[in-house]
């Protein structure tokens, strides 16, 4: 029989794709309605918002043209006015020293946690509870909170450094260029440890007690053990947290609005706030664009390296 005597194929008129009243009413097609909802949705408040600030990082953007729309056109002279400004180096340093401080201090300290917390001591839970609570407290409150534990005249860590005879006289952590930046780090990583911390109890937690029993009888120590069968097992998962622990520092903002402001002289200054100073304090909201888009490009190309990693491991 050829293809074309082939009889066509007649579905149930339940299953038939389309979106009617009809259908929304006795239920068939409200899946169809979510995902246009869903899009619609992305459409709105995410595709037009990039596409939007694009469009003005390739204009001459300030406080009086953004609501007359008399805005000329300049191209790439934005992108030549940030690149080539210069409190670019300094800031792009900063920015770089923020990431990989962050990501790898955080993972490091996050891994070493969850690695803790699966001995199964008593009060386990409730420890890993504790660490939670500060992963749900807001930016801005998280960054006030250290703001009062850094404060040079009267904050608990100088109390603490001079009650234990480490120094003698107050440290400026915030106000000291030497020292703000490791100051907003440090309170970022207190930040970040918990998120770490969940994705990598759960990733522990997804690892057969029989491969450590066996490796065990083996004769295999505790470190061989970790070499051998966590790390490789977690790999995915530390790609995850890699990832996401980047890309959730890159836009992390409050905790430099609570405390340093960028200061003093841009020693703690970056890339994120950055934008927003030239945007909302000089007005300057084509520039402040230039930055926001340079800085989704840098997301973007996070996000395809992890995805593309994994697809590989799934392949292979």
């Amino acid at each position: 029989m050829s293809s074309t005597d082939m009889p066509a194929l007649s579905l149930p008129r339940s299953f038939r794709p389309g979106l009617t009243l009809g259908g929304l009413i006795d239920g068939r097609g409200f899946d169809t309605l979510l995902v246009m909802t869903a899009l619609g949705y992305l459409a709105v408040f995410s595709a037009w918002p990039l596409v939007y600030n694009l469009i003005m990082s390739l204009q001459e953007v300030d406080l009086f043209s953004l609501a007359s729309f008399d805005r000329p056109f300049v191209g790439l002279g934005n992108y030549r006015d940030v690149l080539g400004a210069p409190e670019m180096p300094q800031i792009f340093r900063n920015t770089a020293v923020f990431v990989a401080a962050s990501v790898s201090l955080q993972l490091a300290i996050g891994f070493a946690l969850a690695l803790f917390f699966e001995l199964r001591f008593p009060g386990a839970s409730f420890l890993r509870g504790l660490f939670l609570a500060g992963w749900i407290m807001p930016p801005l409150v998280v960054g006030a909170i250290w703001s009062w534990i850094l404060a040079g005249d009267f904050g608990v860590l100088n109390y603490a450094l001079k009650s234990l005879g480490i120094i003698d006289e107050n440290i400026f952590w915030l106000s000291d260029p030497a020292r703000s930046l490791w100051s907003v780090i440090i309170a970022n990583i207190w930040l970040g440890v918990p998120f770490n911390l969940i994705l990598l109890s759960v990733g522990l937690a997804g690892i057969p007690e029989d491969l450590y029993e066996a490796a065990e009888m083996d004769g295999a120590t505790r470190v061989q053990r970790f070499f051998t069968i966590t790390l490789p097992l977690m790999r995915a998962q530390l790609g995850a947290v890699i990832s996401l622990g980047t890309i959730f520092t890159l836009q992390q903002f409050d905790l430099f609005a609570g405390l340093t402001q960028g200061g003093p002289s841009n020693s703690s200054n970056v890339m994120q706030y950055w934008s927003w100073q030239l945007s909302f304090q000089e007005y300057q909201i084509g520039l402040g664009s230039v930055i926001s888009v340079l800085m989704i490009g840098v997301v973007v190309g996070l996000a395809a390296i992890y995805v593309r990693s994994t697809r590989h491991e799934q392949v292979y």
